[in-house]
């Protein structure tokens, strides 16, 4: 059984109290409910799928890995725990406390600058011309150039130059890979696909993207060993279909909308930092003396 309770969830204590504060006026106020379906009650109080939805976006990944129905049964008791305590710390007047005030009022403005930051992004998605974007960005991508090439990894210069001499004089570069590369990331028969300059390390690179397609590079030494390279193509960088792409395109749009609004806000505002007072020094301590020095 998954241990939910507030020392399970791997919650501080004044993390808990914020959530709980919050999350049982939601779940404690009367006409608030969602009109969704009723999961439980704790003491007459309601606790509706929206709020376990609630919960699992701010704290889910505090949960431990569990199936989907450990995880629901998790979410469901963390949820009448915090109804619980939420009423225990009211029972108490905690709520009352200049503290507990303006950690509430703390943790109401960064909600709602996540709510405002939020909309900012929805609403830019929605107004923006993705296929434009796609396609300016789609531009750059071709102008890029990519090498597909295959490589066999040895650990000194002189296996290294042999094998060159071999794959030059006609030996199969597919069974060269399969004799002699320590490479175990890349494919038996050495293919590295196609990639781009900024994609390998620099000396690797420098050599790939200088050798003509179907010849093989005179060796070249990076962190990992010893390579022989054989470019099979060159080619310019295909551009990823939109769907493919959509998403990151949207991501791409809602940080920009987010920073600009952050930008313009700051224009605006009228930002006062006050530096914090000089200490003085305490009259009842000990002076200290200066350390000695050698000559």
């Amino acid at each position: 059984m998954i241990n939910t309770s507030a020392r399970g969830t791997g919650l501080s204590p004044v993390r808990l109290a914020l959530a709980a504060a919050v999350i049982a006026v939601a779940f404690g106020a009367p006409g608030t409910a969602f009109a969704d379906a009723l999961v439980a009650k704790v003491n007459g109080v309601e606790i509706f799928e929206s709020d376990l939805a609630l919960i699992e976006e701010g704290v889910g990944g505090n949960l431990p890995s569990a199936t989907p129905e450990q995880r629901r049964e998790a979410l469901i008791n963390y949820a009448t725990d915090i109804v619980m305590l939420a009423k225990a710390a009211e029972a108490k007047n905690l709520q009352d406390s200049p503290e507990f005030k303006k950690k509430l009022a703390h943790l109401r403005q960064r909600l709602l600058m996540e709510e405002m930051m939020e909309q900012a992004g929805r609403e830019a998605v929605k107004t923006a011309d993705l296929q434009k974007i796609y396609e300016e960005t789609s531009k750059t991508l071709s102008q890029e150039q990519e090498v597909r090439a295959r490589h066999i990894l040895v650990e000194s210069e002189d296996l290294a130059k042999e094998l060159v001499k071999q794959a030059r004089t006609g030996t199969d570069f597919v069974e060269l890979v399969k004799k002699n590369t320590k490479d175990t990331g890349s494919s038996e028969d050495g293919d590295l696909g196609y990639f781009t300059k900024s994609q390998m390390v620099p000396e690797f690179a420098e050599v790939a993207f200088k050798t003509a397609k179907g010849q093989i590079a005179d060796p070249v030494k990076t962190q990992f060993g010893w390579h022989v390279i054989k470019v099979e193509d060159i080619r310019q960088r295909q551009a990823p279909k939109l769907e493919e792409v959509r998403e990151q395109i949207e991501q791409y749009v809602q940080h920009k909308a987010q920073t600009e609004l952050v930008l313009k806000l700051r224009e605006s505002a009228k930002i006062e930092r006050v530096q914090a007072p000089e200490k003085t020094p305490d009259p009842k301590a000990p002076e200290q003396k200066a350390p000695d020095q050698k000559k």
